[in-house]
């Protein structure tokens, strides 16, 4: 997934337990249109994932999704 992604503005809405922002971002898409998104995002610290195995078919489960990091 190549999209090139251009930080627009980053503002802290609060800083309390957790961390809010609100950022603003450009998303330049692989056919060159450039779009604009505004997303609030917590910033909770540190996170953990999982890899869903199906060990009959020996295959795992992948998506390709944009996230925006804090």
């Amino acid at each position: 997934m190549t999209q090139q992604i251009t930080l627009i503005k980053d503002k802290i809405l609060s800083d309390n337990y957790f961390t809010l922002h609100n950022i603003t971002y450009d998303l330049t898409r692989k056919d060159g249109e450039v779009i604009r998104h505004k997303r609030e995002v917590y910033d909770r610290g540190n996170g953990a994932t999982i890899l869903l195995y199906n060990a009959k078919k020996k295959t795992v489960v992948l998506i390709r999704q944009f996230r925006v990091a804090t």
